[in-house]
């Protein structure tokens, strides 16, 4: 177990009242002993003789520099390593006036080792430091000046290419001679150009493959190049100008492009290092809607038992003779294979999969959402049929070809809805549905980028309530076919995919669409400005031809819902007493929207209204999730999971049904810990998930025949607020949901807003300000708006309760505080109150 891992506790579970607790509690991990004390006579000579034996190094540099006509400063690497589990005070080794940079930190063995760029002619500020440490009159109280670093330090030396390797050891290559692709860490200094530039023009006089493009972070620029560790040897000047290396993700145009007689020897590896549950256990499975699934492919085979494969049409057979079923379920079990494949980890799965044949092939009767509406409830039939009870996750990548409903609900996304409420079970097995939102398949669209996605609404049945509605983002922007020179990605890393389609175009009301997104690929352009897709920027899977070959590759939101879907089952693998609402709530409370998102949606020059958000939400949900983040708790982070019921509406003899209850929940807040913390910024995120029962039908959107049969919402109590007076502005906000009226002020804090977060039934917002305000708020309110369950009296729904998962998380990120223990203390003592 690594120390990271070491960290990680599961989430508090609080069902009923809560007084129960469920997580795991373990240590946070060593740390090195105090600095010791040294022969400062011995320590600091021999630390002067290594500076010094540095010397001759720089001057050989710089006749390399001026032979080779690079015009940027020049320095040296140096690397500093640490006495045995001592830990390295490795930032005081930077001396940015000086322009001595830290470059990397790296631990091995007990041992911190920190690489330090040198400017030429300033070796001479570390031989002040020992010559201060070595001079008794200038000791201070504590000891020789400078003792805190130079005590740490056992070795001085020039940095070789193993110092600026900064990926996982086992990746570094074993010999010379091997060629590969290079993630080259460029520092960014006074001239990102000149440095980016300089190093190219070193690389291509050395024979590297330089790739077009590069990533900029800011402090870090990072290319691709292509060669041999032996090449990258070869000159001082190149590595001296470096702050990193690490081996490139491989590509799927690696795998994709590997002769057929070559895959099998990569999957043999890949199945010896995985662990699939046997048919019968008792685990998750990720039952698939598709085209089918090919049970003879080696990897599925381990997955996928004979018993578990169903279609809804007799005459269609089980098979997958288009191949789109199988794609899916290679991503649903493993995740991108180009990312086992290149792994040399033991990979340990804790799912298995289902298959449900919907259609006979990719895109067939795509347009006819009656009859799929119909074909869905058939296919979940299947497999509860067959095995009734087991904890299943629906994925389905089908959708209609159009996106003329804009939002409104269609008789298949009502059919979802409906399956995932349990209707006509009377809520006894309610359902995940996991479903992509369908994508923008004209080219010419995409050379638009991203307004060709705002355009593009999301396709039936996406705009289903109850489901996970899952959107494509893409990492994906290194191009490394050949022969591609001048070829660029269409979206940035990080950016939403240019497959993917949204809700910008829905009217107002209707749910925020997509909920998340997930990995999709990318396309590119060519010089002359053709638009194409490209295999690297791709996710390899399983083929379903395996006597042509074993992989083949995978884009758009149909991917990324099946790596949503796959997500799913892992939490259900590790929290199996949650409900379907739960894990979708963990998986969008996880999510997350990274630079590039928020940079093409957002302002940079202000900070940006509700609507702005609501904009970014509408293309991009509620970001990336990650599967850490959804299923556990740290020490600064920790996240509460409450799984509650309640009656939104009564009806008092022959009267008119009217509202009933509003739960509060008082959770275990670490009043003590944030009220230390005082002005600190902390943030606070709720996601409440609950499935309404549809009642679909062209009479309003907001009458008494609305679609949704209850809403629920969610409110903090404010710092300035007694209780009595939360719960007064409680009523006052169910009163104006039913009356459509508002009243009060809104709290700014949050980041969503209350009018643009209660859209569906899915509900998540962010709260940011200091830790003394947040302490003030551990009450949180559950309350009911209008539905058809008490508008439509006649129906008698009147009385039915309603189930919700509530999710709720307190980070601190910029403080090392234990939020964690303070709350595992008094979790005992919560108690949910009806009122």
């Amino acid at each position: 177990m690594t120390q990271q891992d070491d960290k990680k506790r599961k989430h508090f579970i609080l069902s009923g009242t809560a007084e129960a607790e469920q997580f795991t509690s373990a240590g946070a991990g060593g740390g090195g002993s105090s600095t010791p004390v040294r022969n400062r006579g011995q320590h600091g000579a021999a630390l002067l003789h290594q500076i010094q034996d540095l010397r001759p190094g720089t001057e050989s540099a710089r006749a390399a520099q001026e032979a080779a006509g690079v015009e940027a400063g020049f320095g040296l690497q140096v690397a500093f390593e640490s006495f045995p589990d001592v830990e390295l005070a490795f930032e005081s080794l930077a001396r940015e006036r000086t322009g001595i940079e830290l470059l990397n930190v790296r631990h091995e063995d007990e041992r911190t080792l920190a690489t330090v760029f040198v400017p030429d002619g300033k070796l001479g500020v570390f031989e002040g430091l020992i010559a201060a440490y070595l001079d008794e009159s200038r000791d201070g109280k504590k000891g020789p000046r400078n003792s805190a670093l130079l005590n740490t330090i056992a070795e001085i030396r020039a940095a070789t290419l193993e110092e600026l390797w900064t990926d996982d050891p086992s990746a570094l290559p074993q010999s010379d001679d091997e060629a590969f692709w290079w993630e080259v860490w460029l520092p960014v200094r006074d001239d990102r150009t000149a440095v980016t530039s300089g190093f190219k023009r070193l690389a291509r006089g050395l024979d590297f493959r330089v790739a077009d493009g590069e990533l900029q972070f800011p402090e870090r620029t990072v290319l691709l190049v292509y060669g041999s560790a032996g090449q990258m040897k070869r000159s001082v000047l190149t590595l001296n100008s470096i702050a990193e290396l690490r081996r490139a993700k491989d590509t799927a145009e690696f795998f994709d492009s590997l002769r057929p007689d070559e895959q099998p020897s990569w999957l043999d590896d890949l199945l010896g290092r995985m662990t699939i549950p046997v048919p019968g256990a008792a685990v998750p499975h990720v039952c698939l809607f598709d085209t089918g699934a090919n049970h003879g492919h080696p990897l599925l085979r381990l997955a996928l038992d004979d018993r578990d494969l169903h279609t809804v049409e007799p005459a269609w057979g089980v098979d997958d003779s288009d191949g789109h079923g199988t794609a899916m379920a290679g991503l649903a079990l493993a995740g991108n294979l180009t990312e086992a494949l290149a792994s040399r980890e033991p990979i340990q799965i804790n799912h298995r999969l289902e298959s449900v044949k919907l259609i006979p092939r990719d895109g067939a009767n795509g347009g006819d959402a009656k009859h799929h509406g119909y074909l869905t409830i058939e296919a979940v039939a299947r497999p509860e049929v067959t095995a009734p009870g087991r904890h299943r996750v629906f994925s389905m990548a089908v959708t209609a070809r159009d996106n003329r409903d804009r939002g409104r609900p269609s008789s298949w996304s009502a059919a979802i809805d409906r399956l995932a409420a349990d209707a006509d079970g009377q809520g006894q097995t309610l359902r995940l549905f996991v479903i992509s939102a369908g994508n923008v398949n004209d080219r010419v669209a995409w050379a638009t980028y991203p307004n060709s996605n705002g355009t593009d609404g999301i396709h039936d049945p996406g705009q289903s309530w109850n489901a996970l509605t899952v959107g494509a983002t893409t990492a994906l922007v290194q191009i490394t076919e050949a022969n591609t020179a001048g070829y660029q990605p269409i979206a940035p890393a990080g950016g939403l995919s240019p497959f993917s389609t949204t809700s910008f175009s829905w009217q107002p009301h209707w749910p925020l669409k997509p909920d998340v997104v997930f990995e999709g690929g990318n396309a590119a352009t060519d010089p002359l400005g053709e638009v194409l897709t490209m295999t690297s920027l791709s996710l390899i899977t399983a083929n379903s031809a395996v006597q042509e070959r074993l992989f083949t590759t995978a884009t758009a939101t149909s991917a990324a819902s099946a790596l949503a879907a796959r997500m799913a089952a892992q939490l259900m693998a590790q929290y199996p007493e949650l409900w379907p609402e739960s894990i979708r709530a963990l998986i969008v409370h996880s999510a997350e929207w990274t630079a590039a998102m928020r940079g093409a949606f957002l302002p940079s020059n202000r900070h940006p209204t509700k609507r702005e958000i609501a904009t970014l939400i509408r293309h991009c949900g509620f970001g990336t999730p990650e599967l850490d983040r959804a299923m556990w708790s740290i020490e600064n982070s920790l996240t509460m999971v409450c799984e509650e019921q309640l009656h939104p509406f009564k009806r008092d003899h022959r009267k008119e049904p009217s509202t009933r209850d509003m739960n509060l929940h008082r959770l275990p807040w670490p009043l003590e810990e944030l009220e230390a913390l005082g002005q600190t910024e902390v943030e606070m995120r709720v996601t409440l998930s609950y499935f309404i029962e549809p009642n679909p039908s062209a009479r309003g959107i907001k009458s008494r025949y609305r679609y949704e049969s209850h809403g629920l919402r969610f409110d903090v109590k404010r710092a300035s607020e007694s209780e009595a007076d939360f719960r007064a502005r409680i009523n006052v906000a169910a009163r104006d949901e039913e009356e459509q009226t508002r009243s009060g002020s809104a709290d700014q804090s949050w980041v969503i807003g209350t009018q643009n977060r209660h859209k569906g039934s899915l509900h998540s917002d962010i709260w940011r300000g200091n830790a003394a305000d947040l302490a003030s708020r551990g009450v949180l309110a559950v309350y009911p708006a209008l539905g058809w369950w008490k508008t439509r009296t006649r129906l008698e729904r009147y009385d039915t309760a309603a189930r919700y998962s509530l999710v709720v998380s307190i980070r601190a990120p910029e403080v090392d505080v234990d939020l964690y223990a303070a709350v595992a203390n008094k979790v005992a003592a919560v108690v949910t109150v009806q009122t």
